[in-house]
């Protein structure tokens, strides 16, 4: 059995939370524990048992909830008139397929029947590594939509953005009927090309695209120095390897640059991921108080994971940004932090999955993904539909830098005979405040050159506190 908060994605990295001592799938993808994904051996998973009184108290169930001899009449009728009468021919295993997937199609956007292409896919997803554009996609309404671009990959460089829509692949306009089959085009060979149609959000104007397919080995992790003191912590999205390649990330900055005065979380346009990855990041901030839970009907869907002790930033302030790209895991993350006031959310509300998807092996080939359990952030808050919201709200915004005309006199050192300053080293230049490097920042990122002045407020009240 495996868990996954991931589910409405069917992108090229349509990531899975994982549950390890719930996984049971032929390719293992939870987090390593210390063997790698693919060899993780979890005990079989019963499937539930098909009589409704099986998992259901007694008085939930009643007469009208069975399928009668007359339904399954009409099911194997509809499937005999569609099977000779369907203006093209139609093999049976293609009905069967069909069958299954309208079943499930029909409960909720994240469940789906997985053949063995699925699965292997799934066991892609978890490592990063793909060929493809590097887009995470979601199925509205018949059509695809983009969730967000992953980082340094073929769709990010040419700028597409979250909530486009793509309307044609290779020239082909994408409808109901098509969908599946469109998409399976977002993939394919190193060095293929691909033709994409896309409109931005909220704009008619079609844009078209020529991108070329690329081995997509994505490292979750970027750690930096926003500017001495302040580590600029990117996670793009949540792989089996994501907690740990942060740790070792973040232990080198500090043993290089020393103890960090805060730290800004940048989960924008963060699709999600593993569960154990995001409670591992989560872990990593936290040394006490309860990261996530998810309940539903079966017993081993209700789990409930704590942080344990060890701050990776001894109790420093910490930002984190989200945008409406911020989904799945890295809402777990995000409210992990937040409730347990561990951090103040920037930007944006998150994107709202707040349900969990198990994959049920069939057998080595095929599997079935169902929504089988809601997820809790700290305060027993359901994000279900809803997102988290920040602190602090920021619009998207670009910044440009202000015109201004030449100033002959902007200091009392532009004066004429003025008395020096005795203190000053020749060949200071006074003007070196900082502010060009904070405009350098701001027209380039808005958001995170907020998010840094906040919490170069948050320092130093932090720094205050500990003095006293």
């Amino acid at each position: 059995m495996r868990l996954s908060t991931h589910g409405p994605f069917i992108g090229l990295t349509s990531l899975l939370l994982a549950v390890p001592l719930l996984l049971s799938t032929p390719r293992a993808d939870a987090q390593r524990a210390p063997a790698p994904a693919s060899s993780v051996a979890a005990p079989p998973v019963d499937l539930p048992p098909t009589d409704s009184h099986a998992d259901a108290p007694a008085s939930s169930s009643s007469s009208d909830d069975q399928v009668s001899l007359d339904d399954i009449r009409n099911f194997s009728r509809v499937y005999e008139v569609v099977r000779q009468a369907y203006v093209e021919k139609v093999d049976n295993k293609t009905l069967m397929k069909a069958a299954i997937t309208g079943m499930l199609s029909g409960l909720d956007p994240h469940s789906e029947y997985l053949d063995k292409d699925g699965l292997a896919q799934l066991n892609e997803d978890t490592t990063g590594e793909y060929s493809g554009l590097g887009i995470e996609v979601l199925q509205v309404d018949g059509g695809l939509r983009i969730v967000s671009p992953i980082d340094d990959t073929p769709a990010a460089r040419a700028g597409i953005k979250p909530g486009d829509n793509i309307v044609k692949i290779n020239g082909t306009l994408i409808d109901p009927q098509n969908v599946d089959d469109m998409f399976k085009q977002l993939r394919g060979k190193p060095g293929s090309k691909i033709a994409l149609t896309i409109a931005h959000q909220n704009s008619d104007k079609l844009i078209d695209l020529q991108l070329v397919r690329e081995n997509i080995s994505i490292s979750s992790v970027k750690v930096r120095e926003l500017e001495p003191g302040y580590a600029y912590l990117r996670i793009s999205q949540f792989q089996d390897d994501t907690a740990g390649d942060l740790d070792r990330k973040l232990g080198e900055l500090v043993k290089k640059s020393g103890p960090q005065k805060g730290a800004v979380l940048d989960l924008r346009n963060n699709p999600g991921g593993l569960l154990t990855a995001a409670v591992g990041v989560s872990d990593d901030f936290l040394d006490s108080g309860i990261i996530v839970t998810t309940r539903g009907r079966l017993q081993d869907a209700n789990m409930s994971f704590n942080a344990h002790p060890g701050d990776q930033l001894n109790g420093a302030p910490m930002i984190v940004l989200t945008n409406n790209g911020t989904a799945s895991a890295a809402e777990i993350v995000s409210g992990a932090l937040k409730d347990n006031r561990r951090a103040l959310i920037m930007g944006q509300r998150t994107f709202g999955k707040g349900v969990v998807q198990t994959v049920l092996p069939l057998d080595a080939d095929h599997a079935v993904k169902i929504t089988t359990a809601r997820y809790y952030t700290p305060n027993g808050t359901s994000i279900q539909a809803q997102g988290i919201r920040p602190d602090i709200a920021l619009a998207d915004l670009t910044v440009n830098k202000s015109d201004s005309g030449p100033s002959l006199i902007s200091s009392e050192a532009d004066l004429p005979n003025h008395l020096a300053n005795e203190n000053i080293k020749p060949g200071t230049d006074i003007n070196d405040d900082g502010s060009a490097a904070d405009a350098t920042l701001a027209t380039g990122d808005y958001a995170l050159s907020q998010a840094l002045n906040v919490l170069k407020g948050m320092a130093l009240g932090h720094a205050s506190a500990e003095r006293h």
